[in-house]
C-alpha cells in the first residue's frame, strides 16, 4: 500500500466515525423511570402508558419504562431516586409526595413529572409558580385540602343523623386536610376523631379505635397508602359496620361506601402526556402545572345496607345513586 492509499483509507475511517456515533445516538431509545412508595396498580400504569401512546410512544417499542417502588417503606425512596438519576434516564415520573421529594433531592437536571394529590407545589418548593414552574418539575397537583370538608358534607347529607366521624390520615402528609376537615366538622356539628394512619400496620388499629370511639363513619384522607390498601380498608370498615368515604373512586369500587374526588386514572394519563411532550423536546420549566378538572362521585349501593344496618336513619338514607 502506498502512502496516498493509506491516507485516503484513514480519512475515510475518521470521517465515518462521527457518522456512526450520531447514528447510535439517534437510535437511542428514550427511558422513563417511574418511582412511587408502593407498587403502581395495573389500571394506573396503563393510564400513564395511554397518555404516552397519544403522543406516539409505546413501551418496549420506542420507549422503555422502568417501574420501581419503595415497598411501602419511605426510607427506601431516597436511594431508589439516586439510582434513577442517571445520564441514560430521560424523564422521571414521581408518584406521590414522598417519591417527588426524593427525586427532587436526587437531581436538578433530569425532567420530573409528578402526580401529587397532597402537596402545595409552590409552598413545598417544587415549582416557582403554577403557570411557570421554572425548574425541572411539572405535572398534576391537586392541592385542595378543603375537598375533605366536602366529603364530610356529602357524608352528612347521606347520613343526616351522624354526629361523630373518625378522620384517618398521615398527620404530617395530610396536615392541611386535617385542618380543613376540622373546620368543616364544626360547621356540620360533627365531632371529629383524629387518627394517625402512616403504615399498613396501622390500618386495623385505627379502624378498631374508630369503632371503640363509637364513630358513625370513617373519612380517609388521601395518600398512596389508602389507595393501595383500599380493599383491606373497605373490607375491615364493613366488618366493623363503619360507613367509609375516600377521595378515590377505586375505594368505592373496592368496598367503601362513597368516594368523591378527582379521577386518578385521568391524572396518570395526563402525566403520561407530559412525559411524552418532554421526550419531544418540551421543557418542564415552561409547562404549567395542571389541576384536576374532572371530579367523580361514586356511591357503592351494595355497601349501603351492610355498613350499619341497625341505624334506621342510615338504612333510610343509604339508597342513593352513583355518578
Amino acid at each position: 500500500m502506498d502512502r496516498r492509499t493509506f491516507l485516503t483509507g484513514t480519512g475515510a475511517v475518521l470521517f465515518a466515525a462521527p457518522l456512526v456515533a450520531r447514528a447510535q445516538q439517534a437510535a437511542k431509545t428514550p427511558r422513563i423511570a417511574v418511582l412511587g412508595l408502593t407498587p403502581s396498580g395495573p389500571s394506573l400504569a396503563e393510564a400513564f402508558k395511554r397518555g404516552l401512546g397519544e403522543l406516539g410512544y409505546t413501551d418496549g417499542r420506542n420507549v422503555v419504562i422502568e417501574f420501581r417502588d419503595g415497598g411501602g417503606r419511605p426510607e427506601q425512596l431516597p436511594q431508589l431516586a439516586v439510582d434513577f438519576a442517571q445520564p441514560n434516564v430521560d424523564v422521571i415520573f414521581a408518584r406521590g409526595a414522598g417519591a417527588l421529594s426524593a427525586v427532587k433531592q436526587a437531581t436538578s437536571r433530569i425532567p420530573i413529572v409528578a402526580v401529587d394529590l397532597e402537596s402545595d407545589p409552590v409552598a413545598m418548593g417544587f415549582v416557582r409558580t403554577l403557570a411557570q414552574p421554572g425548574g425541572n418539575i411539572t405535572g398534576v397537583f391537586l392541592d385542595l385540602p378543603e375537598l375533605s370538608g366536602k366529603q364530610l358534607q356529602l357524608l352528612k347529607e347521606m347520613i343526616r343523623s351522624i354526629s361523630r366521624v373518625a378522620i384517618l390520615g398521615d398527620q404530617v402528609l395530610n396536615a392541611p386536610q386535617f385542618q380543613a376537615t376540622e373546620v368543616a366538622a364544626r360547621t356540620l356539628a360533627i365531632q371529629p376523631q383524629l387518627l394517625d394512619l402512616r403504615a399498613s400496620k396501622d390500618i386495623d388499629t385505627a379502624l378498631e379505635a374508630a369503632s371503640q370511639g363509637r364513630a358513625g363513619a370513617v373519612l380517609l384522607l388521601s395518600s398512596p397508602l389508602v389507595f393501595n390498601h383500599r380493599e383491606q380498608i373497605g373490607s375491615l370498615a364493613v366488618k366493623r359496620r363503619l360507613p367509609s368515604v375516600s377521595m378515590f373512586v377505586e375505594f368505592a369500587e373496592a368496598g367503601g361506601l362513597m368516594a368523591y374526588g378527582p379521577s386518578l386514572r385521568e391524572a396518570f394519563r395526563r402525566a403520561g402526556g407530559y412525559a411524552g411532550r418532554i421526550l419531544q423536546g418540551a421543557k418542564p420549566a415552561a409547562m404549567p402545572v395542571e389541576r384536576p378538572a374532572k371530579f367523580e362521585l361514586v356511591i357503592n349501593l351494595k355497601n349501603g345496607e351492610g355498613a350499619r344496618p341497625h341505624d334506621p336513619a342510615f338504612a333510610a338514607e343509604a339508597g342513593g345513586s352513583s355518578d
